[in-house]
């Protein structure tokens, strides 16, 4: 099957699109809610894992060559600096350093039809930066460098389903990774469909995806790799489900966005918006020595901006059980602040719309993103430069117009405890529905269609996208 049509996969085989429906609905799960819960529980309870704050010195297996501090290795990833010039927005050039990983990574989610009803192969998995230790991830979640074993360790669990090209595939695309910390950083997400009678290893459970998204509205649980691949999972041809009594206001309002034939603007339209805007602005992004980075201080305990703004550079040791490799230490990135991304959302011709913003990033492969209403550090919330604050304030007031109000931690391989608070508002019908030229309004179903492409929505709007 072309692994681009995700459309065909749901919509053309029976068996299928009913087993999702029953997924969506929470009919016939394997396991129970509560279940799932006690088992999140014991898995946090009894994991063992110590994360230590080191010197850059003492770190093992990385050191500083050629302005920047990579692995002895040659894979994972790297700590560079950049140079930043661009005509986008209020400052023209910057310096800064940022993760570099040019390898793809595999982000993957094993579903089977088991008993009529769709579940997904979940993991629970340890990452160092994780607030708290174990987090709900895709049943694969692994860098190239992992899984080709440059760490000497073990294969990662259920690799092989993923290298398997008979698999049938539901979703396949290329996905960027946050630009503001990645240098043009993509990884591979991928959906397949397997047998049922695969075996859960203990750190594993088949879920509905009505558990999945019920566990998306709990602080930090899903993370988020397994957002943004679940992300790109298309409802088409379930119009059966609208006004279903087992669906949930929000949901259903959505997924009528999603499968709406119309709205305020046609595809070609948005196309022809998106691709005038990259050609007007302009990104152009040298790599240089670390040394060379100005406003920022560099000490063998950490790296930081001068302000002590935006985000920092540590070096840790970390110890964890039931991971390829027991013992590493490494570089990791820690926010100032947490963020917000926020999505507005507002009803135009009987169809709820996103008002999306197409937004530059430093380490963007194509100069914009489709990005969420507001994107920023809550430490940046108030500045001139962030849109809309006055109207998401007044938004939030009003507590019956809040869709969606939850913090979610982003990956914790790179990021160091970092979470942003995740919001979904309804601005109502006296908000204007025309908007600044960076902006647009778009349906679900569109913005969705964007995913399904390299590089047109970023991670924050796909995180937001997942869990409504």
């Amino acid at each position: 099957m072309s692994a681009f049509e995700p459309l065909a996969a749901i919509r053309q085989d029976t068996s299928l699109k009913r087993g999702l429906e029953r997924s969506i609905l929470g009919i016939g799960a394997r396991h129970s809610s509560e279940a799932l819960i006690a088992w999140i529980e014991e898995q946090r309870a009894t994991v063992k894992v110590k994360v230590s704050r080191t010197r850059f010195s003492a770190l093992r297996q990385w050191s500083l060559e050629d302005g920047c501090y990579r692995h002895s290795s040659g894979g994972f990833f790297s700590i560079v600096g950049i140079s930043v010039r661009t005509n986008y927005g209020l400052v023209s050039g910057w310096k800064q350093p940022i993760i570099h990983q040019p390898e793809l990574g595999i982000l993957g989610i094993a579903v089977a039809n088991i008993g009529g009803t769709l579940h997904f192969l979940m993991q629970a998995k340890i990452e160092p930066g994780n607030l708290n230790a174990v987090q709900i991830a895709p049943t694969l979640q692994a860098t190239k460098s992992n899984y080709t074993r440059k760490h000497k360790g073990r294969v990662p669990p259920l690799l092989d389903l993923f290298l398997d090209r008979k698999r049938r595939v539901i979703v396949d695309c290329l996905q960027s990774e946050q630009g503001a910390r990645f240098l043009r950083k993509r990884n591979r997400n991928i959906i397949i469909l397997v047998d049922d009678d695969i075996a859960e290893p203990d750190t594993f459970r088949w879920m509905t995806y009505a558990q999945i998204r019920g566990l998306m509205h709990v602080d930090n649980t899903i993370n988020m790799d397994a957002r943004t691949v679940l992300s790109a999972l298309r409802f088409a041809g379930l119009h059966t489900l609208l006004g279903h009594p087992g669906l949930d206001p929000v949901f259903d309002a959505f997924l009528g966005s999603e499968l709406a034939e119309e709205g305020l603007h046609a595809l070609d339209g948005l196309i022809a918006w998106f691709t005038e805007l990259k050609t007007r602005y302009e990104l152009e992004v040298e790599r240089i020595p670390l040394e060379q980075v100005d406003e920022w201080c560099f000490t063998d305990a950490l790296i930081h901006h001068r302000d002590h703004r935006f985000f920092e550079v540590l070096p840790i040791e970390v110890q964890i059980e039931n991971r390829e490799v027991s013992a590493w230490d490494q570089p990791i990135v820690r926010p100032c602040s947490p963020g917000i991304c926020a999505f507005f959302v507002k009803e135009i011709g009987g169809v709820l719309h996103l008002l999306v913003q197409a937004k530059l990033e430093c380490g963007n492969f194509d100069v914009l993103e489709m990005a969420p209403t507001i994107q920023c550090l809550s430490g940046s919330y108030k500045e001139g430069s962030v849109p809309f604050v006055p109207e998401l304030e007044a938004a939030l007031a009003g507590s019956s117009r809040i869709l969606l109000d939850v913090m979610q931690a982003e990956e914790g391989g790179r990021f160091y405890r970092e979470e942003n608070r995740n919001i979904i508002v309804d601005v109502g019908p006296d908000f204007d529905v025309r908007v600044p030229e960076a902006f647009v309004w778009m349906t679900v179903g569109q913005l969705k269609c964007f995913v399904r492409f390299n590089n047109h929505v970023n991670v924050q709007a796909r995180s937001l996208l997942a869990q409504i």
